[in-house]
């Protein structure tokens, strides 16, 4: 599907691709992997066109529709519903042009909106809405109305919809919650074209992906498999590479005790002479050189409290006074707790999270935490919150007022941010890197509480077992949300559920979660509750009884020209074969033909079988 033929590209004084060459496979779901920053996201600008490499080493199939989400869509007056719809440009157009066409174009625009199964549609858009967390009211309200992240959802959910041959995804987990992940997870392996991912989300890679695409060192590498099977052969690749090198070094050294023993006897020159010329042909074995990943570093509070840290009961919170958003909550959290909430955007998980942090009173009931109890609390308003011209050295010193410079440093060091990365400004550092940054401050001081929204949003994979491996450490209580389902399952041993209003403890774990969703996205969209969308009525409508029946006629004469035309189709393929000299000129050409005389009659009677009910319809319709 998408070939890259030895790919060199230099930008912004470096060099992202070195003769780079791959080829993906049609219908393909790859996942696009590598370090933060190695050229993911430039790599798509390059398949998009939006940046030029010096000639035509990224080729696709001529007319191949390409698909990508690069922002979100615009604050229209547009509906929800209708803005996904438009996505697909050619039921947006043969829609447009029924509405002026002459009579006798109609029946060839009806018949290619059968082809194209154009009346389940709204359905079918419906259903993608629905399992990115939009209720069925959403759908008919305008894009005005929604948050600049549920507009990116929407961007989704159209690049979904208009199903590209190619289909680009940068990150898309990043703006959706787990049950929007577990719902496009379970998308994309029934997606039926290719699609290119860039995620650092494992359980998406692992589930939902046929190949994995390794970029790193300007090379691109394609596996098959999910991330686990790209680690496992990564692995034993470093392995193989290893002992190779090891067996070269050994023989170097023994050519060269070799030439430096005899190489001054005359007897033994030419034997030398012989090893040397070996030595400098000898190709040194390249070995995988994986980058080191800073750890993280999550102190565990000096002395614990006694349970429970915090008791809720009968308590109700929200924002105005009389309008609780969760109400009637009854639970406790020990230190040892490792408890992921859950719940779709908008259920009362970051209203909770507030609370347990003190940011928020509760209106109602008791709350019982212990008075020394510190929590350290990491959301993403707070990267979003940064001022782009403050530097790593001035938060830090701000945080650790009494420290000497040379700690401070330090302590930045210890976090993954070098010594030319700490007089950097916020504005520079990449997305990883000021989450870092708050996640290693956010627990500086030991708390007995860590509450973790979205965490991971601008981690690689590295990175996030890394995190992993800090909160295993870590000794206090982690109240942690997620879209992470890997983390999700290694660091959390209860979950709450946020829903209808309560927080309630789940009882299952994450794959009962999983199907407990989508069984739930299923259920929104039903046929009785997605309207058809009609074709528009002319300016003079007849009578009530015409205008229900025209519009079914105008299917049937199109449906009907549709059959005629296979029909024609069939009978041109059948005259070939029935041509005795098809057999003695062109022998090889039999199998070929007798194909497409066996595709063209299955196409037939399917025409067929559309034509007849039909006219079924327009028979009940007029009797």
């Amino acid at each position: 599907m998408l070939q890259i033929n030895d790919l060199t590209f230099d930008a912004w004084g470096r060099r992202f691709f070195e003769k780079a060459t791959v080829s993906l496979p049609p219908g393909a779901k790859v996942g696009l992997i590598g370090r933060n920053g190695v050229g993911k996201s430039t790599l798509f600008k390059l398949i998009l066109g939006h940046l030029v490499a010096a000639g035509d080493e990224i080729s696709l199939p001529r007319n191949a529709r390409i698909g990508s989400v690069d922002q979100e869509h615009p604050a229209t007056p547009v509906s929800l519903l209708d803005t996904v719809l438009e996505a697909d440009e050619e039921r947006h157009g043969l829609l447009t042009r029924l509405e002026t066409a002459d009579p006798e174009e109609m029946g060839e625009i009806w018949g290619r909106l059968i082809e194209i199964d154009s009346d389940s549609a709204p359905s079918r858009a419906s259903e993608i809405l629905a399992g990115l967390g939009f209720s069925q009211d959403d759908l008919q309200r305008p894009m005005s109305e929604f948050s600049g992240g549920w507009r990116m959802r929407v961007a989704l959910a159209a690049a979904l919809f208009a199903e590209p041959d190619m289909l680009l995804l940068d990150e898309p987990t990043n703006y959706l919650d787990l049950e929007g992940a577990l719902w496009l997870e379970a998308r994309l392996k029934k997606y039926p074209h290719t699609a290119l991912i860039v995620s650092h989300d494992r359980e998406l890679l692992n589930n939902s992906c046929t190949h994995m695409l390794h970029l790193a060192g300007g090379k691109l590498e394609l596996y098959t498999g999910g991330y686990d099977d790209f680690e496992k052969r990564r692995a034993e690749k470093a392995r193989l590479q290893l002992s190779a090198k090891a067996k070269q070094d050994a023989e170097r050294a023994h050519l060269q005790a070799f030439v430096d023993r005899f190489k001054a006897k005359a007897s033994k020159a030419a034997q030398a002479q012989s090893r040397m010329k070996r030595l400098a042909k000898m190709e040194p074995v390249a070995t995988t050189i994986e980058e080191r990943v800073a750890p993280f570093t999550l102190p565990s509070p000096p002395k614990p409290l006694a349970p429970p840290l915090i008791r809720l009961e009968k308590a109700d919170v929200g924002y105005e006074a009389g309008r609780a958003i969760l109400k009637n909550l009854n639970l406790r959290m020990d230190l040892d707790d490792r408890i992921g909430l859950l719940g779709v955007n908008g259920a009362g998980k970051s209203t909770f999270a507030k609370m347990i942090a003190g940011a928020l009173d509760i209106q109602k009931g008791e709350l019982h935490r212990d008075k020394k109890m510190k929590v350290g609390w990491f959301h993403q308003h707070q990267i979003e919150a940064m001022d782009p011209n403050d530097t790593p050295l001035e938060i830090v010193r701000r945080a650790m007022p009494e420290a000497s410079e040379s700690s401070r440093r330090s302590r930045l060091a210890q976090w993954g941010l070098n010594f030319d990365k700490q007089d950097t400004t916020v504005g520079n550092l990449s997305g990883g890197e000021r989450a870092r940054l708050l996640l290693n401050l956010v627990a500086m001081d030991a708390p007995h509480v860590l509450i973790l929204d979205e965490p991971t949003n601008h981690l690689d994979i590295d990175s996030r077992r890394a995190l992993l491996d800090a909160l295993n450490d870590y000794e206090g209580a982690v109240l942690l949300i997620t879209h992470d389902r890997s983390l999700m399952e290694l660091v959390a041993d209860r979950l709450w559920l946020a829903a209808d209003g309560k927080v309630v403890p789940f009882d299952g774990d994450m794959d009962d979660y999983a199907k407990f969703v989508l069984e739930r996205a299923k259920q929104a969209v039903k046929p009785t509750q997605v309207a058809r969308e009609p074709a528009k009525a002319p300016a003079s409508a007849p009578a009530p009884k015409k205008v229900a029946v025209e519009p079914l006629r105008r299917k049937v004469e199109a449906a009907e020209q549709v059959m005629n035309r296979k029909t024609r189709d069939l009978a041109e393929l059948e005259a070939q074969l029935a041509d005795p000299q098809l057999y003695v000129k062109t022998p090889a050409k039999v199998p070929e033909l007798e194909k497409r005389r066996d595709n063209a009659k299955a196409k037939l009677d399917e025409a067929e079988a559309a034509w007849m009910e039909l006219a079924e319809q327009l028979a009940d319709a007029e009797g």
